[in-house]
């Protein structure tokens, strides 16, 4: 089973799917300021942190069949379902199968759309640097996920996210790309989905397409979407707006979209 940690007591479940080349320790700071009505459920996915390496590839739907089965050790029902990036794409593939034991999916910093083919390409061609130098594939790509007007006070928290990436197992890098790869648009999963959405984004987010992700989102009335004056990382850049935005959405209702 996937490595997870429980932090709190709430009466609400929250469980918090990390991204790419992370682990279950990216939440640090975005777990100080989130309501204590929370119980967090913070999970290593599939090659990353201390969770095994299952297949060659891990697709999303793999990733969140073994989700899965953490929640389904600790009988978790109508929970809260958060995920940063990759982890948002795991966060879709868990929906589409198990809605009904959702109350919740927060894309965080994330897209529900597929790669395009020039995005594809982009990932096929990283295997090989993967390979063959991945500490300069981590040193060149995790700045770039963070507010290039910020890099000088966010220095301390880019070396945390390096650390991190470096410290993930190579071969669960390779099967995360090749699983992101392979991956199919989910609009209809927020088309369908009747829990809440929340989607938070950064307006300086190099990694995903903000404005097509914003403008595209079904015009529903449970679903709701930020934007905010961050990159890629709003978990190290904007903790404490990120953590009062999820308090209030999940466990209240703000009345309109807002950018922040």
């Amino acid at each position: 089973m996937l490595n997870y940690e429980i932090a709190g007591k709430g009466k609400e479940n929250l469980v918090m799917l990390h991204g790419f080349m992370e682990n279950l320790l990216i939440w640090e700071d975005l777990e100080v300021g989130l309501s204590k009505d929370f119980t967090l459920i913070k999970i290593d996915l599939p090659g990353h942190g201390l969770s095994k390496i299952y297949s060659d590839i891990h697709s999303m739907e793999l990733m969140a069949e073994e989700v899965k089965k953490v929640t389904d050790y600790l009988k978790l029902k109508n929970f809260h379902l958060l995920g940063h990036s990759m982890g948002g794409y795991v966060s879709l593939a868990f929906a589409e199968k198990y809605p009904e034991i959702l109350k919740s999916v927060t894309l965080f910093f994330s897209t529900y759309f597929a790669d395009d083919e020039e995005k594809k390409e982009q990932r096929k061609k990283s295997l090989r640097i993967i390979k063959e130098a991945f500490p300069t594939y981590v040193s060149a790509g995790v700045p770039n996920l963070f507010n290039p007007n910020e890099k000088d006070i966010l220095e301390g928290k880019i070396n945390l996210a390096k650390e991190i990436a470096l410290s993930t197992k190579n071969e669960g890098v390779l099967a995360a790309v090749k699983g992101m790869i392979e991956r199919t648009d989910k609009k209809s999963v927020l088309e369908n989905f009747e829990g809440k959405i929340l989607v938070l984004c950064g307006k300086h987010d190099n990694a995903i397409n903000v404005e097509k992700t914003t403008k595209n989102l079904p015009e529903k009335t449970n679903i709701k979407s930020y934007v905010l004056d961050c990159g890629h990382n709003g978990h190290w850049e904007k903790p404490t707006i990120c953590a009062e935005i999820i308090n209030t959405e999940l466990l209240h209702n703000l009345p309109k979209n807002l950018i922040f």
